[in-house]
């Protein structure tokens, strides 16, 4: 195990510095393995995370081709989060899902395989910034235009 190795996966999962290191011991070494762990460990965090009340957040809209385009609003419990970049990451890969995919709904969306990476789902994305970020944040609702 080195430096190097809890540094990748720190940043890749926004672990604190001794969660990243056990993870890698845990794994034996094998870093794919310690970010699965991560992972698991994240979403344990997200579901802890889900009763707490909602105060701030954004509304995100983004266009393509100027044929389609959404308006969505995900909420979170500070502003300090909604500015921040793993919230901001997150909004714009929701935005950018709606109009590739469209959903019908919150719920649907957030069962969808992510565009990006099709090994989660888009609901798995919204955990992992709620890992992240240690607050809660939910898709309140969005809307999909096309021309």
């Amino acid at each position: 195990m080195s430096t190097d190795d809890i540094k990748k996966l720190r940043e890749e999962t926004g672990a604190g510095i001794m969660d990243a290191k056990r993870a890698i011991e845990e794994a034996g070494g094998d870093y794919a393995k310690a970010v699965e762990i991560m992972r698991e460990k994240g979403l344990a965090k997200a579901e802890k995370k889900s009763d707490r009340e909602i105060k701030a957040g954004v509304i995100k809209t983004y266009t393509h081709n100027d044929r389609v385009g959404t308006v969505l609003r995900v909420g979170c419990e500070t502003d300090f989060v909604a500015k921040s970049e793993p919230f901001q990451e997150l909004i714009q890969n929701l935005a950018m899902q709606i109009v590739a995919m469209n959903p019908k709904n919150v719920e649907e969306l957030l069962g969808q395989n992510f565009i990006k990476d099709e090994s989660q789902t888009v609901g798995d994305l919204v955990k992992q910034a709620i890992a992240k970020t240690g607050e809660n944040i939910k898709v309140d609702e969005f809307y999909r235009l096309e021309l």
